[in-house]
């Protein structure tokens, strides 16, 4: 793969899921997938990497389904896109990676009730589709970048290429922050 090719294209955009200042020292973007037991690992280590770069750190999550490994993919990326558009999708993240084994419809229904969605707007937004479209343009554009499994990592522009644990993915951001 060309160094383009390992270059993240694309800022984050209005489209992204993000958590932290756009001041932060480093940017890490994940590409992942709500049904991929590796990308529930990362999850917690992303979390405890966030809890020790705190304010230096901004993190962007872009869902990267994988239908054809995990069958429940789309569904919980439809789901956390639903929460999103009555502006919990954080919560609905976290939710879903928490309790990745219980995805079924009943779940994700509970799951929007326990972080306090419109039940009737999220069942329906479920029920019609509403933002799967949306889901594949993300994933494609996520393709022409170079990704082709969940998770890859970018931090500041750049592939990480190592493992996705704590031990790896920690040195990495705080080396791209300037040092712990």
């Amino acid at each position: 793969m060309s160094q383009a090719m390992c270059k993240l294209a694309a800022q984050v955009s209005e489209e992204d899921h993000v958590r932290g200042s756009p001041r932060a020292t480093v940017t890490l973007v994940a590409y992942g997938d709500f049904a991929c037991p590796e990308c529930a690992k990362t999850y917690r280590a992303v979390k405890k990497i966030q809890a020790k770069m705190g304010s230096r750190l901004r993190y962007v999550f872009r869902s990267f389904p994988q239908p054809r490994e995990h069958s429940r993919s789309e569904a919980t990326a439809e789901a956390a896109e639903c929460a999103s558009s009555q502006g919990k999708f954080w919560q609905m993240h976290d939710r879903i990676f928490e309790n990745q084994r219980a995805s079924d419809e009943v779940s994700l229904s509970r799951y929007a009730a326990d972080v306090g969605l419109d039940l009737k707007q999220f069942r329906s937004e479920m029920r019609r589709h509403t933002h799967l479209a949306g889901i594949h343009a993300r994933r494609r554009e996520g393709v022409r970048r170079g990704v082709v499994e969940a998770p890859t990592f970018f931090i500041n522009s750049r592939r990480h290429r190592s493992s996705f644990g704590l031990a790896t993915l920690l040195p990495a951001i705080q080396a791209a922050a300037g040092g712990a």
